[in-house]
Protein backbone atom coordinates (compact mmCIF):
# COMPACT_ATOMS: atom_id res chain seq x y z
CA UNK A 1 0.00 0.00 0.00
CA UNK A 2 2.79 2.41 0.94
CA UNK A 3 4.64 1.53 -2.26
CA UNK A 4 1.47 2.25 -4.26
CA UNK A 5 0.99 5.62 -2.55
CA UNK A 6 4.68 6.46 -3.08
CA UNK A 7 4.43 5.62 -6.79
CA UNK A 8 1.29 7.78 -7.12
CA UNK A 9 2.97 10.69 -5.35
CA UNK A 10 6.07 10.29 -7.52
CA UNK A 11 3.95 10.26 -10.68
CA UNK A 12 2.00 13.30 -9.52
CA UNK A 13 5.20 15.22 -8.78
CA UNK A 14 6.61 14.35 -12.23
CA UNK A 15 3.41 15.52 -13.95
CA UNK A 16 3.44 18.73 -11.91
CA UNK A 17 7.10 19.33 -12.82
CA UNK A 18 6.44 18.77 -16.51
CA UNK A 19 3.43 21.08 -16.48
CA UNK A 20 5.43 23.74 -14.63
CA UNK A 21 8.26 23.56 -17.16
CA UNK A 22 5.75 23.72 -20.03
CA UNK A 23 4.03 26.75 -18.52
CA UNK A 24 7.34 28.47 -17.94
CA UNK A 25 8.42 27.72 -21.49
CA UNK A 26 5.10 29.05 -22.77
CA UNK A 27 5.46 32.21 -20.73
CA UNK A 28 9.05 32.61 -21.86
CA UNK A 29 8.09 32.22 -25.53
CA UNK A 30 5.25 34.70 -25.07
CA UNK A 31 7.61 37.09 -23.35
CA UNK A 32 10.23 36.73 -26.07
CA UNK A 33 7.59 37.33 -28.74
CA UNK A 34 6.42 40.44 -26.92
CA UNK A 35 9.99 41.70 -26.65
CA UNK A 36 10.56 41.68 -30.41
CA UNK A 37 10.64 45.10 -32.05
CA UNK A 38 8.13 45.46 -34.87
CA UNK A 39 9.70 46.76 -38.06
CA UNK A 40 8.31 47.23 -41.58
CA UNK A 41 10.57 46.75 -44.59
CA UNK A 42 9.38 47.82 -48.05
CA UNK A 43 11.21 46.05 -50.89
CA UNK A 44 11.28 47.40 -54.44
CA UNK A 45 10.37 43.99 -55.89
CA UNK A 46 10.10 40.39 -54.74
CA UNK A 47 12.91 38.69 -56.63
CA UNK A 48 15.26 35.73 -56.25
CA UNK A 49 17.93 38.33 -56.96
CA UNK A 50 17.62 39.33 -53.29
CA UNK A 51 18.18 35.81 -51.91
CA UNK A 52 20.34 36.75 -48.87
CA UNK A 53 17.48 38.81 -47.44
CA UNK A 54 15.03 35.92 -47.80
CA UNK A 55 17.56 33.54 -46.24
CA UNK A 56 17.70 35.89 -43.23
CA UNK A 57 13.90 35.81 -43.02
CA UNK A 58 13.47 32.05 -43.44
CA UNK A 59 16.36 31.13 -41.13
CA UNK A 60 14.94 33.31 -38.36
CA UNK A 61 17.92 35.66 -38.20
CA UNK A 62 15.72 38.74 -37.67
CA UNK A 63 13.99 37.12 -34.70
CA UNK A 64 17.41 36.16 -33.32
CA UNK A 65 18.30 39.84 -33.45
CA UNK A 66 15.08 40.85 -31.70
CA UNK A 67 13.10 42.01 -34.74
CA UNK A 68 9.55 41.12 -35.75
CA UNK A 69 9.82 41.90 -39.47
CA UNK A 70 6.93 42.70 -41.78
CA UNK A 71 7.92 42.55 -45.46
CA UNK A 72 5.94 44.60 -47.99
CA UNK A 73 6.59 44.71 -51.75
CA UNK A 74 6.44 48.21 -53.23
CA UNK A 75 6.60 47.24 -56.91
CA UNK A 76 8.87 50.11 -57.89
CA UNK A 77 11.56 52.27 -56.28
CA UNK A 78 9.35 55.36 -56.39
CA UNK A 79 6.64 53.58 -54.41
CA UNK A 80 9.16 52.16 -51.92
CA UNK A 81 10.65 55.60 -51.35
CA UNK A 82 7.18 57.09 -50.84
CA UNK A 83 6.48 54.45 -48.18
CA UNK A 84 9.71 55.35 -46.33
CA UNK A 85 9.18 59.10 -46.53
CA UNK A 86 5.58 58.82 -45.31
CA UNK A 87 6.54 56.59 -42.38
CA UNK A 88 4.53 53.69 -43.75
CA UNK A 89 7.81 51.74 -43.84
CA UNK A 90 10.74 52.01 -41.44
CA UNK A 91 13.31 50.78 -43.94
CA UNK A 92 13.36 50.72 -47.72
CA UNK A 93 15.16 48.34 -50.05
CA UNK A 94 15.71 49.79 -53.51
CA UNK A 95 18.23 51.21 -55.94
CA UNK A 96 20.33 53.85 -54.12
CA UNK A 97 19.80 56.28 -56.99
CA UNK A 98 16.40 56.99 -55.42
CA UNK A 99 18.07 58.42 -52.31
CA UNK A 100 20.05 60.80 -54.53
CA UNK A 101 16.86 61.95 -56.28
CA UNK A 102 15.09 62.52 -52.95
CA UNK A 103 18.00 64.51 -51.54
CA UNK A 104 18.26 66.65 -54.67
CA UNK A 105 14.52 67.34 -54.53
CA UNK A 106 15.11 69.01 -51.17
CA UNK A 107 13.65 66.47 -48.74
CA UNK A 108 14.05 67.80 -45.18
CA UNK A 109 14.42 64.36 -43.59
CA UNK A 110 16.34 62.72 -46.43
CA UNK A 111 17.00 59.00 -46.74
CA UNK A 112 20.41 57.48 -46.00
CA UNK A 113 21.86 54.19 -47.31
CA UNK A 114 23.31 51.94 -44.60
CA UNK A 115 23.72 48.52 -46.23
CA UNK A 116 24.40 47.39 -49.80
CA UNK A 117 23.09 43.94 -50.75
CA UNK A 118 23.87 43.40 -54.44
CA UNK A 119 27.02 44.39 -56.29
CA UNK A 120 25.97 43.48 -59.82
CA UNK A 121 22.92 44.11 -61.98
CA UNK A 122 20.32 41.36 -61.72
CA UNK A 123 18.83 41.45 -65.21
CA UNK A 124 19.54 39.66 -68.46
CA UNK A 125 19.17 40.42 -72.16
CA UNK A 126 16.76 38.04 -73.85
CA UNK A 127 16.67 37.55 -77.64
CA UNK A 128 14.16 35.78 -79.88
CA UNK A 129 16.72 33.29 -81.10
CA UNK A 130 19.95 31.75 -79.87
CA UNK A 131 22.92 34.04 -80.47
CA UNK A 132 26.10 32.24 -79.34
CA UNK A 133 28.27 35.00 -80.83
CA UNK A 134 26.22 37.90 -79.47
CA UNK A 135 27.86 41.31 -79.17
CA UNK A 136 26.20 44.48 -77.94
CA UNK A 137 26.51 46.00 -81.42
CA UNK A 138 23.85 43.46 -82.48
CA UNK A 139 21.32 45.75 -80.80
CA UNK A 140 21.82 48.55 -83.33
CA UNK A 141 18.62 49.21 -85.24
CA UNK A 142 16.58 46.93 -82.97
CA UNK A 143 13.69 47.50 -80.56
CA UNK A 144 14.41 46.60 -76.92
CA UNK A 145 11.91 46.39 -74.07
CA UNK A 146 13.68 48.37 -71.36
CA UNK A 147 12.99 49.73 -67.89
CA UNK A 148 11.67 52.86 -66.21
CA UNK A 149 13.54 56.07 -67.07
CA UNK A 150 15.88 56.99 -64.23
CA UNK A 151 15.71 53.54 -62.61
CA UNK A 152 18.82 51.41 -62.05
CA UNK A 153 17.83 48.62 -64.52
CA UNK A 154 17.46 51.09 -67.38
CA UNK A 155 20.49 53.19 -66.44
CA UNK A 156 22.76 50.14 -66.18
CA UNK A 157 21.53 48.99 -69.59
CA UNK A 158 22.34 52.40 -71.10
CA UNK A 159 25.67 52.44 -69.25
CA UNK A 160 26.65 49.15 -70.91
CA UNK A 161 25.55 50.42 -74.31
CA UNK A 162 27.73 53.52 -73.99
CA UNK A 163 30.64 51.40 -72.77
CA UNK A 164 30.31 49.51 -76.05
CA UNK A 165 30.11 52.60 -78.26
CA UNK A 166 26.34 52.55 -78.70
CA UNK A 167 24.20 55.66 -78.21
CA UNK A 168 20.90 54.66 -76.52
CA UNK A 169 18.93 57.59 -77.93
CA UNK A 170 19.82 57.09 -81.58
CA UNK A 171 21.32 53.66 -82.30
CA UNK A 172 18.28 51.64 -81.19
CA UNK A 173 14.73 52.02 -79.94
CA UNK A 174 14.11 51.43 -76.21
CA UNK A 175 10.47 50.94 -75.20
CA UNK A 176 9.99 52.25 -71.66
CA UNK A 177 6.20 52.23 -71.71
CA UNK A 178 5.68 48.76 -70.24
CA UNK A 179 5.22 48.29 -66.50
CA UNK A 180 7.83 46.46 -64.47
CA UNK A 181 6.93 42.78 -64.40
CA UNK A 182 4.96 42.90 -67.65
CA UNK A 183 7.82 42.96 -70.15
CA UNK A 184 8.16 39.16 -70.33
CA UNK A 185 4.49 38.79 -71.27
CA UNK A 186 4.80 41.59 -73.82
CA UNK A 187 7.89 39.97 -75.34
CA UNK A 188 6.17 36.60 -75.41
CA UNK A 189 3.27 38.31 -77.19
CA UNK A 190 5.54 39.46 -79.99
CA UNK A 191 6.62 42.93 -78.87
CA UNK A 192 10.28 43.91 -79.32
CA UNK A 193 13.35 42.19 -80.74
CA UNK A 194 15.05 41.95 -77.34
CA UNK A 195 13.93 42.38 -73.73
CA UNK A 196 15.81 43.25 -70.55
CA UNK A 197 14.46 40.80 -67.96
CA UNK A 198 14.82 40.02 -64.28
CA UNK A 199 14.36 36.54 -62.94
CA UNK A 200 12.25 34.51 -63.06
CA UNK A 201 11.15 36.26 -66.28
CA UNK A 202 14.33 35.45 -68.21
CA UNK A 203 14.35 31.76 -67.28
CA UNK A 204 10.59 31.45 -67.85
CA UNK A 205 10.95 32.76 -71.40
CA UNK A 206 13.70 30.21 -72.04
CA UNK A 207 11.70 27.32 -70.60
CA UNK A 208 8.68 28.30 -72.71
CA UNK A 209 10.82 28.50 -75.84
CA UNK A 210 9.89 32.16 -76.25
CA UNK A 211 13.37 33.63 -75.77
CA UNK A 212 17.04 33.00 -75.09
CA UNK A 213 19.37 34.71 -72.62
CA UNK A 214 22.24 36.12 -74.69
CA UNK A 215 23.93 38.40 -72.13
CA UNK A 216 24.06 39.16 -68.42
CA UNK A 217 23.94 42.85 -67.57
CA UNK A 218 25.46 41.93 -64.21
CA UNK A 219 28.55 40.48 -65.87
CA UNK A 220 28.94 43.13 -68.57
CA UNK A 221 28.40 46.15 -66.31
CA UNK A 222 30.95 45.02 -63.74
CA UNK A 223 30.50 45.81 -60.05
CA UNK A 224 27.82 48.44 -59.42
CA UNK A 225 25.84 49.42 -56.28
CA UNK A 226 22.55 48.03 -57.55
CA UNK A 227 20.40 47.77 -54.43
CA UNK A 228 20.74 49.01 -50.86
CA UNK A 229 18.82 49.34 -47.61
CA UNK A 230 18.02 52.84 -46.45
CA UNK A 231 16.05 54.76 -43.84
CA UNK A 232 15.29 58.37 -43.00
CA UNK A 233 18.19 60.13 -41.29
CA UNK A 234 16.02 61.00 -38.29
CA UNK A 235 14.81 57.40 -37.88
CA UNK A 236 18.40 56.15 -37.89
CA UNK A 237 19.45 58.76 -35.39
CA UNK A 238 16.62 57.79 -33.01
CA UNK A 239 16.88 54.01 -33.53
CA UNK A 240 20.56 53.06 -33.93
CA UNK A 241 20.10 49.75 -32.09
CA UNK A 242 17.26 48.66 -34.39
CA UNK A 243 19.30 49.52 -37.49
CA UNK A 244 22.23 47.55 -36.07
CA UNK A 245 20.10 44.52 -35.25
CA UNK A 246 18.55 44.62 -38.72
CA UNK A 247 21.99 44.85 -40.35
CA UNK A 248 23.33 42.00 -38.21
CA UNK A 249 20.50 39.75 -39.43
CA UNK A 250 21.19 40.68 -43.04
CA UNK A 251 24.89 39.91 -42.63
CA UNK A 252 24.01 36.43 -41.38
CA UNK A 253 21.98 35.96 -44.56
CA UNK A 254 24.95 37.14 -46.64
CA UNK A 255 27.26 34.73 -44.81
CA UNK A 256 24.86 31.85 -45.50
CA UNK A 257 24.71 32.51 -49.25
CA UNK A 258 28.50 32.64 -49.48
CA UNK A 259 29.01 29.40 -47.55
CA UNK A 260 26.23 27.25 -49.03
CA UNK A 261 25.48 25.78 -52.44
CA UNK A 262 22.81 27.15 -54.81
CA UNK A 263 20.78 24.02 -54.08
CA UNK A 264 20.86 24.72 -50.33
CA UNK A 265 20.05 28.41 -50.80
CA UNK A 266 17.15 27.58 -53.12
CA UNK A 267 15.73 25.12 -50.60
CA UNK A 268 15.80 27.74 -47.82
CA UNK A 269 14.12 30.53 -49.81
CA UNK A 270 11.57 28.23 -51.51
CA UNK A 271 8.70 29.34 -49.18
CA UNK A 272 9.16 32.88 -50.56
CA UNK A 273 8.66 31.67 -54.15
CA UNK A 274 5.95 29.04 -53.99
CA UNK A 275 5.01 29.61 -57.64
CA UNK A 276 8.53 28.63 -58.81
CA UNK A 277 9.45 24.94 -58.94
CA UNK A 278 12.61 23.70 -57.21
CA UNK A 279 14.53 23.04 -60.45
CA UNK A 280 13.90 26.53 -61.83
CA UNK A 281 14.58 28.19 -58.49
CA UNK A 282 17.91 26.38 -58.15
CA UNK A 283 18.91 27.30 -61.72
CA UNK A 284 18.22 30.98 -61.06
CA UNK A 285 20.09 31.02 -57.75
CA UNK A 286 23.01 29.28 -59.47
CA UNK A 287 23.05 31.92 -62.22
CA UNK A 288 23.25 34.73 -59.67
CA UNK A 289 25.70 32.83 -57.48
CA UNK A 290 28.14 32.23 -60.36
CA UNK A 291 28.28 35.89 -61.39
CA UNK A 292 29.18 37.02 -57.86
CA UNK A 293 25.95 38.95 -57.37
CA UNK A 294 26.02 39.25 -53.58
CA UNK A 295 28.61 41.14 -51.59
CA UNK A 296 30.78 39.56 -48.91
CA UNK A 297 29.68 42.27 -46.52
CA UNK A 298 27.09 45.05 -46.56
CA UNK A 299 29.50 48.01 -46.63
CA UNK A 300 28.56 50.58 -49.30
CA UNK A 301 32.03 51.68 -50.42
CA UNK A 302 32.83 55.25 -51.48
CA UNK A 303 34.10 54.25 -54.94
CA UNK A 304 30.79 52.45 -55.56
CA UNK A 305 28.88 55.58 -54.60
CA UNK A 306 30.99 57.66 -56.98
CA UNK A 307 30.30 55.16 -59.77
CA UNK A 308 26.59 55.56 -59.04
CA UNK A 309 26.87 59.34 -59.46
CA UNK A 310 28.83 58.85 -62.71
CA UNK A 311 26.11 56.57 -64.10
CA UNK A 312 23.40 59.06 -63.12
CA UNK A 313 25.38 61.84 -64.78
CA UNK A 314 25.91 59.85 -67.99
CA UNK A 315 22.16 59.23 -68.18
CA UNK A 316 21.35 62.91 -67.63
CA UNK A 317 19.64 62.20 -64.29
CA UNK A 318 22.01 64.02 -61.92
CA UNK A 319 20.92 67.52 -60.86
CA UNK A 320 23.25 67.68 -57.86
CA UNK A 321 26.01 65.61 -56.26
CA UNK A 322 25.34 64.90 -52.56
CA UNK A 323 28.47 63.85 -50.72
CA UNK A 324 29.14 60.24 -49.78
CA UNK A 325 29.10 61.22 -46.10
CA UNK A 326 25.60 62.70 -46.44
CA UNK A 327 23.90 59.73 -48.11
CA UNK A 328 25.88 56.72 -46.88
CA UNK A 329 26.47 55.47 -43.33
CA UNK A 330 28.75 52.42 -43.17
CA UNK A 331 29.04 52.13 -39.37
CA UNK A 332 26.30 49.49 -39.01
CA UNK A 333 27.55 47.30 -41.87
CA UNK A 334 31.15 47.49 -40.65
CA UNK A 335 30.14 46.42 -37.15
CA UNK A 336 27.96 43.59 -38.49
CA UNK A 337 30.84 42.30 -40.62
CA UNK A 338 33.06 41.97 -37.53
CA UNK A 339 30.59 39.83 -35.54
Amino acid sequence: MKKHVFRCLTTLLCITAVLSVSMLAGCSAKKNSQNLTKLTLNEVAHSIFYAPMYVAIEEGYFEQEGIDLTLVTGFGADKTMTAVLSGEADIGFMGPETTVYTYNEGAQDYVVNFAQLTQRAGNFLVAREEMPDFTWSDLKGSEVLGGRKGGMPEMIFEYILRQNGIEPSSDLSIDQSIDFGSTAAAFSGGKGDFSVEFEPGATSLELEGEGYVVASLGVDSGYVPYTAFSAKAEYMEKNPQIIQQFTNALQKGMDYTRSHTPEEIAAVIAPQFKETDAKTLTAIVKRYHEQDTWKENLVFEEDSYQLLLDILSDCGELTGSPSYQELVNTAYAEKAAKK
